[in-house]
């Protein structure tokens, strides 16, 4: 029992490790979206509906346009919430959370790996996005705080566990065509 016990621990521990030191490779997750398909300053955007808060860039594009993940990983909640909508959420690389949101539709299953070729939806306006142009608003979460980001903003303190995507999106060499 002992043995079986700290065969799991190292085993859970690996894992734990791994997902820190795995690099990121991160691509556009709308397909033929560009720099010009969202706004820059828009992360952490003040104020900003109910939300207060901008949390994340929204890219614009058809609605139905394909949507694929920013990076790979494992697909850990898709459903529909308030705010949101239709929403899809994967834990990648350095345990960050991508969440992608207002799709039309979602093509993924719940605890399916994923890659940037796999399609995860379609942008659409559902949500509170509802009667808006269709986008898909893009946030990364991160598990683990970055206390050092804490800002003297309205909410500063919750923007330790988010991370600006802009500088990812404008800096992806691989846009889904």
């Amino acid at each position: 029992m002992h043995k079986k016990l700290n065969r799991l621990l190292l085993i859970l521990l690996v894992i734990i490790i791994a997902g820190f030191l795995l690099p990121q490779s991160f691509t556009m997750p709308v397909q033929g979206a560009t720099k010009n398909s969202y706004a820059q300053n828009s992360f952490w955007f003040y104020p900003w509906g109910k939300s207060i808060t901008h949390k994340g860039v929204d890219i614009f594009a058809k609605k139905g346009t394909s949507v694929h993940p920013a990076t790979y990983g494992l697909v850990v909640y898709k459903g529909n919430i308030e705010r949101g909508g239709n929403v899809v959420l994967v834990l990648g690389p350095k345990w960050r959370l991508h969440y992608y949101a207002h799709l039309d539709t979602i093509t993924t299953g719940l605890f399916s790996p994923v890659t940037t070729n796999t399609s995860i939806g379609t942008v659409g306006n559902t949500g509170n996005a509802a009667g808006k142009p269709s986008h898909l608003h893009y946030t990364i979460n991160t598990i683990i705080p970055y206390p050092w980001k804490i800002d003297g903003s309205r909410q500063g303190w919750k923007k330790m566990f988010y991370l600006n995507p802009t500088p990812w999106l404008n800096q992806s060499q691989h846009i889904h065509i």
